[in-house]
């Protein structure tokens, strides 16, 4: 085990071995060595150092070199690859088999079924504006961020305004289906201080929908 005085860094650790053994050596008499048969085997030894620690400096030096070698000569031959391969991939000469002997991609030629959403979709409602909600929505795995589930197309918006919200989505009214958030709703002046509740739900490009958001409220404005 490496004790605890003597730093472990190799930087470190040579600034120290060397005031170390010149202070030892300087003062051999007062720290009671014996210059003959103490101080010896310490130089031996800081020579056996320097002379491994400056080959494995070079050595670093070497296989950095050669590392950055290495790279570049990868990005050519990267370039080189990726160039034929795009000519590969649109040569009618080129079947799948052979892409497949070759290692390079296989594009899939059967679509991916479309099923219905099976995410929801989460809402706030901006009611600053009088006689306006403006809803912004996003889906429960990325709230964050504004990108649709794949496969969806929007998000149906439904309503029912006044109390109480609503028990069951009969009671909604369908307002639309929105591709892009926010959506805007205008009211009627005879809504005004009333509550709208709100449940939303994606829609996916074959039509069918997914389950139903959390009721989102807010006031109308007067």
């Amino acid at each position: 085990m490496t004790n605890g005085y003597i730093p472990r860094p190799d930087g470190d650790f040579d600034a120290w071995q060397a005031n170390f053994i010149t202070y030892a050596g300087n003062n051999a008499a007062a720290l009671g060595l014996n210059l003959v048969t103490d101080i010896p085997p310490l130089t031996t030894a800081q020579g056996a150092w320097n002379t491994d620690r400056a080959a494995h400096t070079t050595a670093q030096m070497v296989a950095e070199s050669a590392r950055i070698a290495k790279d570049g000569s990868r990005t050519t031959l990267e370039a080189a690859i990726r160039e034929l391969v795009r000519r590969l991939q649109a040569s009618s000469d080129v079947d799948d088999a052979e892409r497949l002997a070759l290692g390079i991609t296989v594009r899939d030629k059967t679509p991916t079924p479309v099923g219905a959403p099976l995410t929801r979709p989460v809402v706030s409602i901006d009611s600053g504006q009088r006689l306006q909600h403006t809803l912004s929505f996003a889906d429960e795995s990325t709230p964050t961020r504004k990108a649709k589930p794949d496969g969806v197309r929007g998000a149906q918006i439904w309503v029912k305004i006044g109390d109480p919200a609503p028990a069951d989505p009969s009671e909604l009214t369908y307002l639309g289906t929105d591709t892009r958030t926010p959506y805007l709703t205008t009211f009627d002046g005879s809504d005004a201080n009333k509550v709208a509740h709100y449940m939303l739900r994606w829609e996916s490009t074959k039509g069918e929908p997914g389950p139903w958001s959390e009721t989102a409220s807010a006031t109308v404005g007067a």
